[in-house]
């Protein structure tokens, strides 16, 4: 450990043995840093990844310095497939100590797999995509979407946990179980997927006493035995005696009622059975048309539906493509971190960013652009506005106020704490005559800068535009 005021190597003494400065408190700051940071270490480990961020966070939040704290939360995010967060953290790390830093050697790696680093854009543009349709009640588009996402990078876990939800909305609990074991797989204590889990398992686990009806082993069968094989006859019964003639009769007469029989009988059963038969034909017929009716209307429904995803979709690529589109500000964005990481000079860099900041509309990109901006803009910041300040007085003192102007603008926009280049700004419209945009400037740097000698000048101007 270090002496946070010399630079010189602590001892055990609560002072630094060289300048002599109180090291008291630094070295428990340091130490409590540590501390969180090998809390954060172990739970990596065990892929434990959520806990890890917030012990990394809390080592962070101690000593901002700490690099092995933060080229591992940016190996968590990258882990999570968060991939703009993980940059950001590493060009924050790779900022605070250029050499002898893994955090270079990270950035190095995603820049010579273009492929990869593509798919993983793609698969976070995807994701904030899905996420819009949720909010808009496109349930089944943000499904497709989250679905397309995960085909780029599977470790996107917040593509995952959105999915499990669109599956346990539709009730398939079968695949949302699935997508909330992926969750689980990349981070076992992720708190959002463990209560997926547990309203999973409440669906799915039985009641209790409740039991599964019993299958009966076999059909009763039912047997009918007759035991009388003999028919005895009475004895006082006698058999009357046949002829000929009479027997002849009788088959006469046993052919009549059989024709009867079949006419009254079988006949109008037939009729009864054939026309049975055509009705329930007529039925079948019926019922397979109204199936086939029903298809139709199903495919049309069907063509509707994806001309309309169709129309959705073409819509949201014209909105991702061409000049104004979201990709073409991604790039813009990373053409200024590929020229902070490659070492441009400040004219470089200034001409990448004034190309981000005439064209972006923070509002409608995602969080994690936002966080990359905001720390290139802070580390870039300041050195552009110096040179944008030293551009704008040149212009001012030859007496070119509209390019003072301009270049005032930048110099303030890349500094808000320049309370001289806001102050010139506004000289520069007094003197060219827009007293409005002046009286309004003045004001400004009244409100951010009060008590202030500029602040003072300020007012004394104000006062002599309202006296002419």
């Amino acid at each position: 450990m270090f002496c946070y005021n010399c630079g010189c190597l602590l001892s055990e003494h609560d002072f630094c043995t060289s300048c002599g400065a109180d090291v008291k408190m630094y070295k428990k700051i340091i130490y409590t840093s540590n501390r969180f940071y090998n809390e954060g270490l172990e739970k990596a480990k065990v892929r434990d990844l959520s806990g890890a961020i917030v012990s990394l966070r809390q080592s962070l939040r101690f000593d901002k310095n700490n690099i092995d704290a933060r080229n591992l939360l940016g190996l968590i995010y990258f882990e999570m497939g968060e991939v703009g967060v993980a940059l950001s953290e590493w060009l924050i790390s790779n900022n605070a100590r250029p050499e002898k830093n893994l955090a270079g050697e990270y950035i190095k790696l995603l820049q010579s797999s273009k492929a990869r680093l593509d798919d993983m854009n793609t698969a976070v543009k995807k994701y904030n995509r899905a996420y819009e349709y949720c909010l808009n009640g496109d349930k089944d588009l943000a499904t497709i979407q989250s679905k397309s996402g995960l085909a780029k990078n599977r470790q996107l876990l917040k593509a995952h946990l959105l999915l499990a939800l669109l599956y346990i909305d539709k009730e398939d609990w079968t695949k949302a179980e699935n997508e909330v074991q992926a969750c689980l797989r990349i981070d076992r204590g992720n708190i959002q997927a463990l209560r997926f889990q547990q309203e999973i398992d409440r669906v799915l686990e039985p009641e209790e006493g409740e039991k599964k009806p019993s299958k009966k082993s076999s059909k009763e069968a039912v047997r009918l035995q007759r035991d009388d094989d003999f028919i005895i006859q009475p004895a006082n019964v006698k058999e009357p005696k046949n002829t000929g003639v009479g027997t002849i009769v009788n088959i006469l007469i046993g052919l009549v009622l059989g024709a009867a029989a079949v006419y009254f009988l079988v006949v109008p059963a037939r009729v009864a059975s054939a026309k049975s038969e055509a009705q329930e034909n007529v039925k079948e017929i019926g019922s397979q048309l109204d199936v086939k009716n029903s298809e139709i209307q199903g495919l049309e429904d069907q063509i509707k539906s994806l001309q309309k995803e169709n129309d959705s979709l073409q819509n949201v690529i014209d909105g991702y493509s061409g000049e104004s589109g979201m990709i073409s500000e991604y790039d813009k964005l990373m053409k200024v971190a590929n020229a902070c990481i490659n070492g441009a000079d400040n004219e470089t860099i200034a001409a990448a960013l004034d190309e981000v900041r005439d064209s972006v509309d923070e509002s409608t990109l995602s969080e994690e652009y936002r966080e990359l901006y905001a720390s290139i803009l802070a580390i870039i910041g300041p050195s552009v506005a110096d040179k944008y300040y030293s551009e704008g007085m040149a212009a001012f003192r030859a007496d070119e106020y509209n390019d003072a102007i301009d270049y005032l603008k930048k110099a303030y926009f890349y500094n808000k704490t320049n309370a001289d280049a806001l102050f010139n700004l506004g000289n520069a419209y007094r003197k060219l005559g827009n007293f409005d945009e002046a009286r309004a400037t003045y004001e400004q740097v009244i409100r951010e800068f009060p008590d202030t000698e500029r602040a003072k000048k300020s007012q004394q101007y104000i006062d002599e535009i309202t006296a002419d």
